[in-house]
């Protein structure tokens, strides 16, 4: 029940999402209870669709992850979380603190194949698809071994969410050639390139490649990644004010506009971030959306929860992380030579 808006944005969302799905997909909402069966009875029928589990406390959105989980249990963060824990639920979706919800997600869930931090993954439109792209927040500092981890883990994603059989998978860099970048980054690169990792790897990319579609999986540290996601978001609602703005400054930039309103809206659509990140790695699905999330985003961010709980994704991972010990053995972790 967390993010900028709580309830007031989540009720209707899931209400909106459920409408769409068979009877048999429910909700299980945790927060305060006054507060959503107060919203729950302001939309129609769905009531009969969701169970209300009360919690007393809220993650803060300013909450360090470390002060979330000495106080976490009992929050409405904590209890969906270990909901999915324990087979109550098939996935979990919040909108909350992005730092408490990876925090809480491996203490309570585990990591799986023995990996050691969970990736947030974006899927970013291109001319022939979508751009797989992690990690987007979760881990600001990775070091060699954590990208090849975050590659594994994005192809397997991309193969199961997007149905591509054998994804390219680039690293971002700041440029193509083999000495550019800092020593992790070329140590990834190194060890991609020369060990047996069985994966379409085709070396770095740059920012531009991202929504180009030159590779199906884009890999990156949790800063850059973050950084980069917030850009394009950024730049897309620049792109889509000024368009609205050119559009509506004369009579026939507005009557031209109200002649191709369905193609506009599926500009912005095409436009629009992706309104859920899943936090992959873990013995569970954890999705997190973003903290501004409205109504549409959020019931959207549901719907995706719904398709990526029915998909087995997780087993992809599973399956592919096996292989990364083997890899490694016979690879010696070293910094890369050359200038950035």
């Amino acid at each position: 029940m967390g993010g900028d808006h709580g309830p007031s944005v989540v009720i209707p969302a899931v209400a909106k999402a459920l409408s769409t799905l068979p009877q048999g997909v429910r909700a299980l909402l945790h927060g305060d209870e006054a507060t959503l069966n107060a919203q729950i009875a302001r939309c129609r029928d769905l009531a009969e669709r969701v169970e209300v589990r009360h919690a007393e406390r809220v993650v803060g959105m300013d909450e360090k992850p470390a002060q979330a989980l000495r106080r976490g249990k009992g929050t409405s963060m904590w209890n969906t979380v270990e909901a999915l824990r324990d087979g109550k639920a098939t996935a979990a979706l919040s909108a909350g603190n992005t730092g408490a919800l990876m925090a809480m997600s491996k203490l309570i869930l585990r990591m799986s194949a023995d990996l050691e931090r969970p990736a947030l993954v974006a899927s970013l439109p291109t001319p022939r698809g979508f751009t797989t792209f992690l990690d987007v927040g979760a881990n600001v500092d990775c070091d060699a071994e954590r990208l090849i981890e975050f590659a594994v883990m994005g192809e397997a994603f991309h193969r199961a969410a997007h149905g591509t059989l054998r994804p390219s998978v680039g690293l971002l860099n700041v440029g193509s050639e083999d000495m550019k970048g800092h020593e992790e980054v070329r140590e990834a690169h190194r060890l991609l390139r020369e060990g047996g990792f069985d994966l379409n790897y085709q070396g770095f990319v740059e920012g531009d490649d991202l929504t180009g579609g030159a590779v199906d999986v884009v890999v990156t540290d949790g800063f850059t990644g973050n950084v980069a996601l917030k850009a394009m978001e950024g730049a897309a609602r620049f792109v889509t004010n000024e368009l609205k703005s050119a559009l509506t400054s004369s009579l026939t930039g507005t009557l031209g506009a109200a002649l191709a309103r369905s193609s506009l809206r599926r500009f912005r659509d095409r436009l629009s971030p992706p309104p859920a990140a899943p936090l992959l790695g873990l013995n569970g699905m954890v999705l997190k959306c973003h903290g501004g999330a409205g109504e549409d985003d959020y019931a959207h961010a549901v719907l995706v929860a719904v398709e990526l709980a029915r998909s087995d994704f997780t087993g992809e991972i599973e399956t592919n992380m096996r292989r990364l010990p083997s890899a490694l053995a016979g690879q010696v972790l070293r910094p890369a030579e050359g200038g950035g």
